[in-house]
């Protein structure tokens, strides 16, 4: 079911035009607090889902930031691409941590991180085959059983590829919504990222979306390392987003209309309102390329 928008007390003065949701921020224990208190006009929160499995405090703040803002559960720990399958027991905590909270989205990466019953901590990247692809479908499938809705699924950012990978990145995960129905969320600096590092067309990887399936946006910003003669861009969330990744998000909302947008801000985080800021910001970037997309259409 999807959350209910209550009513929330402004503090910018140029909401987004009507149609145009708001974007949201990351929910960080550093402004539980602020949150609650300032009640910023972002959208929606999201938070990390397995940061409040435990119950006690921090779930205690995750639902009284509930009662003012929708909420998403962003999840890193099911390992959607573990051809082993799922741990139930962690399935059984995302579930019931999304009956008690009712989020507007669940979400999960296209990655795994689960081999042997070991968890690395990290969301590593698939070979992109038609053995990986019906895994990781398969696996989304028992996913939205348990759940009883729906599912995003997130786009990686990658340094390496798969010598043995059949399947342009862009196509996989294309794939994925029309083989299973889920939801694809789509992270703009990691298109971004990943064809800075492997030297492919971020605007082509955008075409290649199914456009209802593309149901939230993701924006970050990223650290760019020189190292010999070449650039890796790491996808570290520690950074106001870039001029380049906000050109992309344009094109990406003139291609996909109004989709909800979030700040994700993971390390070297400063005070909310810089966060908030960059919220602000989306809006007024969404708004405008969306009147591109009429005046264009007209």
């Amino acid at each position: 079911m999807q959350a209910s928008r209550p009513a929330m007390k402004a503090t910018d003065p140029t909401p987004a035009p009507a149609g145009l949701p708001k974007a949201g921020i990351g929910l960080r224990f550093q402004h539980h607090r602020a949150i609650v208190d300032e009640r910023p006009a972002v959208g929606f929160l999201e938070v990390h889902s397995e940061n409040y499995m435990g119950g006690g405090a921090p779930l205690a703040c995750l639902e009284t930031a509930r009662r003012h803002y929708p909420v998403s559960l962003h999840g890193v720990g099911l390992s959607l691409g573990s051809a082993e399958g799922l741990d139930e027991a962690h399935l059984r905590r995302v579930v019931a941590l999304t009956d008690r909270i009712d989020p507007l989205f669940v979400s999960e990466h296209i990655s795994w991180s689960v081999t042997g019953g070991v968890y690395l901590n990290d969301l590593l990247p698939l070979p992109y085959t038609e053995e990986a692809l019906q895994i990781f479908c398969d696996n989304v499938q028992r996913t939205q059983d348990a759940l009883k809705r729906p599912v995003l699924v997130e786009n990686p950012s990658t340094y390496l590829q798969f010598a043995h990978s059949t399947i342009p990145e862009w196509e996989f995960v294309a794939e994925i919504p029309r083989r299973t129905g889920c939801g694809l969320l789509l992270d703009v600096n990691n298109i971004y990222v990943s064809a800075g590092n492997h030297g492919f067309d971020a605007a082509q990887y955008l075409q290649a979306m199914p456009r209802g399936a593309v149901r939230e946006i993701h924006l970050a910003g990223h650290t760019a390392k020189q190292i010999g003669d070449q650039i890796l861009r790491i996808d570290d969330h520690g950074s106001a987003v870039c001029d380049e990744v906000w050109a992309l998000y344009g094109a990406a909302i003139r291609l996909l209309g109004p989709v909800p947008t979030l700040i994700e801000w993971d390390c070297r985080i400063p005070p909310l309102a810089e966060i908030v800021a960059e919220a602000v910001k989306a809006n007024a970037v969404a708004a405008e390329n969306l009147e591109r997309a009429d005046a264009a259409a007209a």
